[in-house]
């Protein structure tokens, strides 16, 4: 447990997208450090097997609540939900990713994009950061992606709806970092989770355990609007955003997703 941590962004946290691989590993990670949670995720076997290893392996109360971050009432539910509990962070990893060439994918996948990746994180923030603010402190994570720095074919929407994320939380740690509210928003690349295990075969260059992801992410809250996790991935970013033609980097990203399923 860190004290310092949670005096600053406890007692309670919110994590969308808790029920597997990165998600459960942010649950894990804030129980560790002596916080309380709220998991929301739309699978609830995988929910609650989240919540059971955690409550059987430290002092932590945890509450789940199966919700799709794209439901049409979710301000009124976010509300609901939180209206009892001290949050003082919120962690935003819900994402909706589908893979192929925009012009193959039905308008309600590309909407549900926007739903759950656009409208979702920025519901989210609006209806948490309020009570930080109030209480003048706490902390949001917004999980990002290199994707979201650069064109990325085959993940064009996904890809855009990142790059949101960015703006949104570049935003966001200008806007609150002076009501003692921390905003960090993290680029990842590739991470070894189920999801991922699904898309790729093998190991993409810079691929990160989730654990390790968050741990670089946690770590960076009050200490900038952005991280990148992983030494490698760091590098491409710089590759791809500083020495490299904006051409050149689409078609690196290009190659990168050709494999994608």
């Amino acid at each position: 447990m860190s004290p310092s941590f949670l005096a600053k962004y406890g007692p309670w946290a919110v994590i969308a997208g808790a029920s597997e691989g990165l998600g459960a590993a942010f649950a894990t990670a804030l129980a560790a450090r002596g916080m309380h949670l709220l998991l929301l995720a739309r699978r609830a076997e995988l929910l609650r097997s989240v919540a059971e290893r955690l409550r059987a392996s430290s002092k932590t109360e945890v509450r789940t609540e199966v919700c799709d971050m794209a439901r049409s009432d979710l301000p009124r539910a976010l509300k609901a939900l939180t209206s009892d509990l001290d949050v003082g962070l919120a962690v935003y990893n819900a994402a909706y990713a589908p893979v192929g060439v925009l012009v193959g994918q039905s308008i309600d996948e590309l909407l549900n994009v926007v739903d759950v990746n656009v409208r979702g994180p920025l519901i989210f923030t609006r209806t948490l950061a309020p009570k930080m603010v109030a209480r003048g402190h706490g902390g949001i994570v917004l999980m990002s992606s290199l994707a979201g720095f650069q064109g990325a074919p085959r993940i064009a929407a996904y890809a855009a709806s990142k790059a949101f994320n960015i703006v949104l939380g570049e935003s966001l740690w200008s806007e609150l970092r002076p009501q003692g509210v921390d905003v960090v928003v993290s680029c990842a690349g590739a991470i070894r989770t189920p999801a991922y295990a699904k898309t790729v075969d093998g190991d993409a260059p810079g691929l990160l355990d989730a654990d390790a992801v968050v741990e670089e992410t946690l770590n960076a809250l009050g200490r900038g609007a952005s991280v990148v996790p992983g030494a490698v991935n760091r590098l491409a970013r710089f590759t791809l955003g500083r020495l490299l033609p904006r051409r050149a980097a689409v078609a690196i990203m290009a190659r990168s997703t050709k494999e994608l399923s």
